[in-house]
């Protein structure tokens, strides 16, 4: 299989279910970001000696390749797509506390730094927040699934606290 077509030549591509889109497209830019978002939190994953964490991070990326493809799907897409349930982002609200309860309290803003696994969490922490405003972009001009929205919320808020446990 040859990974390149040249159907995307021109600066467009197809979503699923068959539209032609120009790349700059809001859905296009929102599951790109998605991607980039994926792959900054398999650096974490790289970085991080902590198989739980590790484990979470995963389901993480799982759920957002989720998202990937709710935000690849036009309206004629035929496909069944998986959705992002509340349990999805009550796991992340749950995490947070669990993680919370061994934190300082919060005094002052916080300056990414060392170790690096930690100063890559802040880094997937600033995507995701880019990854958020892109979703709220697209679901200016199309309809979105539902809970797309609250789970990049909760997942910067997730990747927040993540990111002061991993700099203890």
């Amino acid at each position: 299989m040859k990974i390149y077509t040249k159907t995307g030549d021109k600066g467009a591509t197809s979503l699923m279910g068959g539209a032609w889109v120009s790349k700059t497209d809001p859905r296009v830019e929102a599951y790109g970001t998605v991607d980039e978002l994926i792959s900054h939190l398999g650096l974490l994953r790289a970085w991080n000696n902590n198989h739980a964490q590790n484990e979470e991070i995963l389901q993480i990326q799982q759920c957002l390749m989720n998202i990937s493809a709710l935000l690849a799907a036009d309206e004629k897409t035929t496909k069944v797509l998986p959705k992002i349930q509340l349990s999805d982002i009550q796991q992340l609200e749950n995490s947070i506390d669990v993680m919370n309860k061994d934190l300082p309290p919060l005094r002052s803003f916080v300056i990414p730094s060392p170790p690096d696994v930690a100063a890559q969490c802040h880094v997937s922490r600033t995507v995701c927040r880019r990854t958020e405003r892109m979703a709220i972009a697209a679901g200016d001009q199309f309809a979105i699934a539902e809970n797309i929205i609250p789970y990049l919320n909760r997942l910067s808020d997730y990747l927040f606290v993540l990111a002061r446990k991993l700099e203890m």
